[in-house]
């Protein structure tokens, strides 16, 4: 059964070249009515990752959001993450999913149809895909994918799309429009000084006309 999220946000924490402190800023991005928190810290050792988890996933649990690892399926399970997002090089989505249960959501990040199909045959939860715009955050990222690419991973399956790279506030609705089910924001949330504010604004526009 295809499970919906529940917000077109899907906002992502990750403290960035600077170092900022991740979990403040999930903390801020959760009070502005983020619904849909993820975990992306690259540099981290894995205990300081599991232990930024383990406040993320206290901190989202009393908002009432879902909250997500991302890259590590095993520490996910340690600090009892609602899922874990992977990437293509990541641990292959049927052992995840061995590792991490039934219940929890998996999503994987697609760059074609060709691999949302693949992604959705697997058992995914949701695809990411991207990048959509140009994007600085994602090391090696490919070649802008644009919308038009966006509506052919649309058309191939039936699963919720996350689309990622390069969207802001100003560009978030048109990817809505050419079939993501949300849109995913790291640089976005990590620069302004009011994020709380700023993802308020952005929960406000792309789901107050959200039928499910």
């Amino acid at each position: 059964m295809i499970r919906a999220l529940p917000s077109r946000l899907y906002a992502i924490a990750d403290p960035g070249p600077a170092g900022g402190d991740v979990v403040e800023l999930a903390a801020r991005i959760l009070v502005g009515g983020a619904r849909i928190l993820q975990l992306r810290w690259k540099d981290a050792t894995t205990a300081e990752l599991l232990a930024a988890a383990r406040e993320c996933r206290a901190l989202a649990r009393r908002h009432g959001a879902l909250f997500f690892v991302n890259d590590r399926a095993d520490v996910a399970l340690a600090c009892e993450a609602d899922g874990v997002h992977l990437g293509q090089t990541d641990l292959p989505l049927q052992a995840a999913r061995r590792l991490v249960g039934a219940k929890r959501w998996i999503g994987v990040s697609t760059h074609d149809p060709s691999e949302a199909r693949a992604a959705e045959a697997a058992g995914a939860d949701y695809v990411g895909f991207g990048a959509i715009f140009e994007t600085r955050t994602k090391a090696g990222a490919t070649a802008p994918q644009g919308l038009a690419r966006l509506r052919e991973v649309r058309a191939a399956v039936a699963l919720p799309i996350v689309a990622i790279g390069g969207i802001d506030a100003a560009r978030a609705l048109d990817v809505i429009a050419a079939g993501a089910d949300a849109v995913a924001m790291i640089s976005a949330l990590s620069a302004p000084r009011d994020v709380t504010g700023l993802v308020h604004e952005i929960v406000a526009a792309v789901d107050s006309n959200r039928s499910s």
